[in-house]
């Protein structure tokens, strides 16, 4: 069946118009100022978007599908996400990774749900790899993940952290090299996700691969880097070397996560140091866990990332002057030109209908679309997960 969408202010490439949106089955077929309903010939179902934004659907990097955690025992590991979370906070595609553990979570594991969320409605991708190095694969290595596993999009490591493998330099230029070829092959992006933690090493061992290999600087997107005040500097001076940076919207000092910089807070300070906008993007880090650690690194709390902070943090950078179609794209084509994914991040012709409304009031959710199908609206969910 057709959808039209009416009434919309919609964000387009060139920016917000006032216009109409035409999709049939999963893809935008036509955006304009006005359709008329006798042109359609089919059956429609019309969806009224007066006083909303009609933007991309939030397409979040950095999601341990599977759940993460295990910092304090067995029972601290975090459940699978469902994807009725994941459609209330706006976000219509999915990367996910391992976390800290990488024993009782697995790669094939991860595998499978990111093919369960694309079967419950929702696109999900992933990366091979966790904080362990060598990394965990599902066809025991990381250039056959990446050549022939369909959702497999790059690698995942740590560095700068108590809880990662310390691989050195050469371990590390392996790895991107692996990455990279691969990459190549497949036409993927071949992104490297560096978990960055909490050492004031900082991002030294990328510095050193880059000073000592030829891996182009767009393979590492190095993340949570708004986690200190140091890092965030040392991340702002990556990226003006034509790096790319992830910042952590739910790591937030207001969300308990002490001496982090509020990720509306980073995003401003990175582009009045320069950085263009396009190098930036926004993850959630959602349903991993939230460890904290006294002065003698043991746990002193536990909480696990939910979602609403990447909606949170674009409110803020709207409410700090960076217009919403600006701030958007940290959440959306940012983000998809970063993972390759030329079908989404934007609403335009032939492009995937993966949208959602937010009130021009208030900036809040009022509908989530993907795939052309409404998963959430008004706060009610349209579908759910299997066993929701």
């Amino acid at each position: 069946m057709l959808k039209l969408i009416k009434n919309g202010t919609v964000l387009t490439p060139k920016g917000f118009i006032k216009a109409d949106i035409l999709i049939c089955n999963e893809k935008i077929i036509c955006i304009n100022a006005a359709i008329t309903t006798s042109d359609l010939t089919l059956p429609y179902e019309e969806l009224d978007a007066s006083d909303q934004f009609v933007l991309p659907g939030i397409i979040d990097q950095h999601v341990h599908l599977i759940g993460g955690g295990g910092e304090s025992g067995f029972s601290s590991r975090t459940p699978e996400v469902q994807v009725s979370k994941l459609v209330k906070a706006g976000i219509t595609s999915v990367l996910g990774l391992l976390g800290t553990d990488s024993a009782t979570r697995h790669v094939e594991s991860l595998y499978a749900k990111a093919k369960a969320l694309n079967e419950e409605g929702i696109s999900a991708y992933m990366v091979t790899g966790s904080y362990r190095v060598p990394s965990p694969t599902i066809t025991d290595s990381v250039y056959k993940d990446v050549v022939f596993i369909d959702t497999v999009l790059g690698c995942k490591i740590a560095i700068a952290d108590h809880r990662a493998s310390h691989p050195s330099v050469e371990e590390l230029i392996r790895i991107a090299s692996e990455v990279r070829v691969a990459s190549m092959l497949a036409n993927k992006p071949g992104i490297i996700v560096v978990h960055m933690g909490n050492s004031k090493k900082t991002l030294h061992l990328i510095d050193q691969v880059l000073e000592s290999s030829d891996i182009p600087i767009k393979h590492f997107l190095p993340t949570h880097v708004n986690r200190n005040a140091y890092l965030l500097k040392d991340a702002i001076e990556f990226a003006l070397k034509g790096g790319n940076i992830d910042l952590t919207s739910g790591i937030d000092p207001y969300l308990g996560a002490n001496g982090a910089i509020n990720p509306s807070k980073a995003v401003i300070q990175a582009l009045e140091a320069g950085v263009n906008l396009e190098q930036l993007t926004l993850s959630s880090d959602g349903n991993g866990s939230i460890p904290e650690f006294d002065a003698n690194g043991n746990i002193s709390g536990m909480g696990v990332a939910g979602f609403d902070s990447l909606l949170n943090t674009i409110r803020e950078l709207v409410a700090a002057g960076l217009p919403l179609d600006k701030s958007w794209n940290t959440v959306s084509n940012n983000v998809a030109s970063r993972l390759k994914l030329d079908d989404r991040g934007c609403l335009d012709t032939n492009k995937m209908a993966d949208l959602v409304f937010l009130n021009q009031a208030d900036l809040a959710l009022t509908l989530t679309m993907a795939k052309g199908k409404v998963l959430f609206k008004q706060g009610e969910y349209c579908v759910k997960g299997t066993f929701e």
